[in-house]
């Protein structure tokens, strides 16, 4: 079956499911974004999100002595930069889209947390465990849900982080500012913030568009 490229037809139910989901985990997440209620989730961003300089210090032959993830939601690797967050919430939305890609992902998940050494990673099995119970012996198929809440966070997480670091606080160590210090175009810490930004954000569109295209 070709790819519907143009949407022809759209939006049918599982595309409009596909689309309201999205929207009401936006704006619960949003709405309790300062709330204890999002910290485990947080830390599975923060998590990812050292986890994608870990992977581009590899590539590059560098050499990764450990990933840090704090109770406060920060982390610490050997690189730095914030897009990661948005390529994995774009990642874990296209693999909310069918069962099989969602367990993948859960299962990816959960071996990249047996790596890590944060005392947060056993509750996080835990939860991903028993969802996948639920899944297998229950009509509560959730775990799809799961998967795809996890990608809008990562999403959200990805610009809220670059607004709150480098554009609205300005911090001088945050990694735009040394991306400028390193770069010769003439921009500053707050501008490359903004362009950040605006990658993030094609990433979500991206990212929701071709949901749309699978489930057509």
């Amino acid at each position: 079956m070709n790819p519907n490229w143009e949407l022809k037809n759209c939006c049918q139910h599982e595309q409009v499911q596909f689309l309201v989901t999205i929207g009401v985990f936006t704006l619960v997440i949003l709405a309790l974004w300062r709330t204890f209620l999002l910290t485990p989730f947080k830390l599975i961003t923060v998590f990812l999100h050292e986890a994608s300089h870990a992977i581009a210090c590899k590539l590059t032959c560098g050499e990764v002595e450990g990933i840090q993830v704090h109770a406060n939601e920060g982390g610490m690797t050997q690189t730095r930069g914030d897009l990661g967050s948005s390529f994995w919430g774009m990642a874990l939305i296209l693999a909310s889209t069918n069962l099989l890609t969602a367990k993948i992902a859960a299962g990816c998940l959960v071996l990249s947390f047996l790596l890590c050494s944060s005392l947060q990673k056993k509750r996080f099995i835990i939860f991903i465990a028993v969802i996948w119970v639920l899944q297998e012996t229950t009509k509560a198929r959730i775990l799809r849900y799961i998967i795809l809440f996890i990608g809008v966070m990562n999403s959200l997480f990805s610009v809220y982080d670059i607004y709150d670091d480098l554009i609205s606080r300005r911090v001088h160590i945050s990694d735009a500012e040394k991306f400028a210090e390193l770069c010769p175009c003439p921009c500053n810490g707050a501008a490359w913030g903004v362009i950040w930004a605006m990658i993030s954000f094609i990433f979500l569109f991206g990212a929701i568009y071709l949901g749309l295209v699978i489930l057509s």
